[in-house]
């Protein structure tokens, strides 16, 4: 029987700034931590042999069932549609891996959860993925997944259940290492029009910013279950990047509120232009039992 392996799964930022502030200039150098924690993150990978990424982007909107962009192949040059002055001309090149893809839409078909998966596609990537994967995968080490995170019509329960799909895929159908990542912010109100210089380094909101710090503290403490009960209020009153639903795909596939595991801080929670950022790794451990 094939077993795959879930090696390594995180909760990642990919704020623009991190691409712009590798370019002379004001902000020259300012998100050096933030890369630093996906070059960590990207060590630990190599270390425990990953050979595929599996992105859930909340740059990727959908509106209806779940999708997986799992092209053979993704290449191309990426400027930004929401902020063309931050990411302009990202050059891009990465393995993908059409088997995976397809092994995550059956199971979660499967388990009732409305899926597909594109392979035979002009998907292209989104800056969810493009971000991280410059720092992690500049040498196509890496095959890459794409999965659609903002949804904005879709439940977080049911996310919870996908993000089960997923590690069961691994896990029953795939003959490979996977690392998994929930790549999207904590709070997401950015700076209003006008205003975003000054909020550069900042949260938008001194609530805001209290809310999440919380929240940081109940992931180093493993209190999962009580931070999915807050879950669908948070994503809602502090402007959850996708509604959160990387993050309940993360969780489920790690076992919902049976996970225990504390949260390792890679980089330090910090503000970015109005909104919540931080690099964190979910340990994983073995599911206490199948929510399916």
């Amino acid at each position: 029987m094939t077993m795959g392996t879930l090696a390594l799964a995180a909760k990642i930022t990919h704020v623009p700034s991190m691409y712009l502030s590798e370019f002379p200039g004001p902000n020259f150098g300012c998100r050096d931590a933030a890369i630093a924690g996906h070059k960590e993150i990207d060590r630990r990978c190599r270390a425990l042999g990953v050979d595929t990424i599996v992105v859930f982007d909340v740059h990727w909107q959908v509106n209806s069932e779940y999708h997986i962009n799992c092209g053979p192949k993704f290449e191309g040059v990426y400027t930004s549609n929401e902020l063309p002055h931050f990411i302009k001309n990202l050059p891009y090149a990465y393995p993908g891996n059409p088997a995976l893809g397809h092994m995550i839409a059956d199971t979660a078909n499967e388990m009732g959860v409305k899926s597909r998966a594109h392979s035979d596609t002009t998907l292209e990537l989104q800056y969810g993925t493009l971000v991280p994967m410059r720092y992690m995968n500049s040498d196509q080490h890496y095959k890459v997944v794409c999965v659609s995170g903002w949804c904005d019509w879709h439940d977080l329960d049911e996310s919870g259940r996908f993000g089960l799909a997923v590690r069961k895929a691994i896990e029953e159908k795939y003959d490979g290492t996977v690392a998994v990542f929930a790549s999207g912010s904590l709070s997401h109100h950015f700076a209003d029009n006008g205003r975003a210089p000054e909020f550069m380094h900042k949260l938008y909101d001194p609530f805001l910013e209290q809310v999440d710090h919380r929240v940081v503290e109940l992931w180093k403490q493993g209190d999962w279950k009580t931070f999915i009960g807050m879950l669908p209020m948070y994503a809602d009153k502090c402007w959850g990047e996708g509604d959160m639903h990387d993050t309940a795909m993360l969780l489920g596939m790690l076992g919902w509120t049976d996970y225990k595991a504390p949260a390792e801080i890679v980089t330090p929670y910090f503000g970015s232009s109005g909104t919540g950022q931080i690099n964190a790794i979910f340990p994983v451990t073995k599911l206490e039992s199948d929510p399916n």
